[in-house]
């Protein structure tokens, strides 16, 4: 029984890491705004969003913002592997974006990066 698990496990583990070397690169980046400037935020922010998603690396480039603290904003950046996310870097509207919005920050925008792992992802 028990060598049955560990062939499970290990069939599992294989099958996980040959999905994941396809899988989606996700972005989640933490921003917190000075609150006199939250809307020019959002426009500046929002017109990178629309143009984010016709760049061909990106499967989806979406912005929340907190409920409970609207100064509080996370872009969620799916990339079709880690050259989408570098492409994205060299686009004139994320330089213009960052550029536009750095003024804006209470506090120096934070990233993290993750790995889709859902297989049934419609990305």
């Amino acid at each position: 029984m028990l060598t049955m698990l560990r062939r499970t496990i290990q069939f599992r583990d294989r099958r996980n890491f040959s999905a994941m070397a396809n899988t989606l690169h996700v972005v989640l980046v933490h921003i917190h705004v000075q609150p006199h400037l939250i809307e020019a935020f959002r426009v500046a922010t929002l017109a990178n969003a629309r143009e984010s998603v016709k760049e061909p690396g990106v499967a989806r480039f979406d912005v929340v913002q907190e409920i409970d603290d609207p100064t509080r904003f996370v872009l969620v950046e799916a990339y079709h592997g880690p050259a989408g996310a570098a492409a994205h870097k060299e686009t004139a509207h994320y330089r213009k974006w960052r550029d536009e919005v750095a003024a804006m920050m209470a506090a120096p925008r934070a990233s993290k990066k993750y790995l889709n792992v859902t297989e049934d992802a419609t990305w």
